[in-house]
């Protein structure tokens, strides 16, 4: 009876292995099959990804034109799309080509010499804008050597960056028609002078038109910073300082005010600010890999005379001279919008106190650098921001005329309510400290615009003379009241 106890236990124990081992079987072949299936899967998964990937980039070719060989349509007189055609921001055939030999490099080693004992150098892009046109004259008149660069694209009238381009020659600068992003010709430059600075202005300006032409925002204020980096950082030897024009508009939906550069700025509400954002952040990386000492500059609404026809206070005159309506806008609680309006001689200012401050870059064409070089930026603003509607009204007295005012309540499409410049660093840094007033200001701005647009005078000359009166009365009173 034992014997045969212990034979039906064995038989059991065996028959129980046996059922494992065939349970074992069935669930390795289970697990092999799921893996081939998993692979399969991921395998097709690839695919439909890949095949996915090159339909959406067909599409996109389809419907934009490829950023290296795209024509951009841009109005000759605003920020809306025309039939006018706009030179490639990404050019597939440089403008180095047409530039060269012996006269043409004397020209930019003269246009380049500082006329002053220490002087400095500085290549100036975008020279045939608003900003850049104001400060390559402000840099000649002190004795700086400078040569600018444009690429005269039609956002808004090239005859107008065409007659700053004829104001700057006659005062010995030296403007290239040629683009940000042509490599070629950056380095055929600083081969043939010695820029000591780099004055970065150039870039696609609007806050609304990043709606309808989101790729040449990303070409020019992205990539075309990236080029000028490129050639600043491997090629030219010394490196120079940057400064470039950020902006206000990096501030985005801060609520925070004065705006401050410790506050946040990764809330951007239009794709322009987040390129200038972007450009931010590329500036950091430059400066930490390369040793390019660089420094931002916000500007706060610029205007004044030889302004850009797409901003607010400009075509504001125009409409106003024209007798036709203006939209103003308001903030969803009612509020007038309100902007912090900068003159230009103030943030000429600026630029050059930044210039002269900037600080060595520390690295090298081999890649090394000595050590840690200067990252700043900075607000360049009024201080005292301004209801849009004070401005018109100060526009009207100025004018003689009254505007047709539609006002409506502010659309989503990237403006902000108000903004208002805290600028305690640039301060205390190099000095900035705006003076003008946007009546003083707007006075010079209108002088200008009626003579360059060879309007009839007299009603507007009467009406300026009438709107001077009452400031020059306050200085007597200011000046009476300081020596009593």
């Amino acid at each position: 009876m034992p014997s045969s106890g212990i034979t039906a236990v064995d038989a059991a124990a065996k028959g129980m292995k046996l059922e494992r081992y065939a349970s074992g079987g069935a669930l390795l072949l289970r697990r092999a099959t799921s893996a081939k299936l998993v692979s399969a899967s991921s395998h097709l998964l690839f695919r439909a990804t890949v095949l996915a990937t090159l339909a959406l980039v067909f599409l996109f070719t389809l419907h934009y034109p490829s950023l290296l060989s795209r024509s951009f349509h841009l109005s000759a007189g605003g920020a809306h799309p025309s039939s006018a055609s706009h030179r490639s921001l990404l050019m597939s055939s440089s403008a180095a080509s047409a530039y060269g030999g012996a006269a043409w490099e004397k020209e930019m080693r003269r246009s380049a010499r500082p006329s002053r004992d220490g002087g400095i150098s500085v290549l100036v892009t975008g020279a045939a804008g608003f900003v850049g046109t104001h400060c390559s004259l402000a840099l000649k008149a002190r004795g700086d050597g400078v040569v600018g660069l444009d690429n005269f694209n039609s956002y808004y009238d090239p005859s107008l960056k065409r007659a700053r381009q004829a104001l700057l020659a006659s005062r010995g600068v030296a403007v290239l028609d040629a683009d940000i992003n042509d490599g070629l010709l950056l380095e055929k430059l600083f081969d043939v002078a010695a820029f000591t600075h780099v004055l970065h202005l150039a870039a696609q300006a609007g806050v609304r038109y990043a709606m309808e032409a989101p790729q040449t925002y990303v070409a020019s204020n992205v990539a075309g910073l990236v080029s000028v980096f490129e050639v600043a950082a491997k090629h030219a030897d010394p490196q120079p300082a940057i400064v470039w024009a950020s902006s206000s508009s990096v501030y985005g939906l801060n609520t925070d005010a004065p705006f401050s550069e410790d506050h946040r700025t990764d809330r951007p509400a239009s794709l322009y600010a987040a390129t200038k954002k972007a450009g931010e952040a590329i500036a950091h990386t430059y400066n930490h890999i390369y040793g390019l000492s660089i420094t931002g500059l916000r500007f706060f609404t610029v205007y004044g005379p030889w302004g850009r026809p797409d901003m607010a206070y400009f075509f504001f005159a125009r409409s106003i001279v024209a007798g036709e309506p203006i939209t103003l806008f308001r903030a969803a609680d009612g509020s007038d919008a309100r902007r912090d309006f900068t003159y230009i001689d103030d943030v000429v200012k600026g630029c050059l106190g930044a210039l002269d401050t900037a600080g060595k870059s520390t690295g090298s064409k081999s890649g090394k650098k000595s050590g840690p070089a200067p990252l700043r930026v900075y607000n360049l603003g009024n201080t005292s921001p301004v209801p849009v509607t004070r401005m018109v009204a100060i526009l009207e007295k100025l004018l003689g005329k009254k505007a047709n005012k539609r006002i409506v309540t502010m659309p989503s499409n990237g403006d902000v309510p108000f903004t208002h410049a805290n600028v305690s660093h640039a301060a205390h840094d190099f000095g900035y400290r705006p003076t003008t007033s946007l009546e003083a200001g707007l006075r010079h701005f209108v002088d200008w615009f009626v003579e360059y647009y060879k309007l009839d005078t007299k009603i507007a000359k009467s009406a300026r003379s009438a709107a001077a009166k009452p400031a020059k009365k306050k200085k007597a009173a200011a000046a009476m009241s300081a020596s009593s």
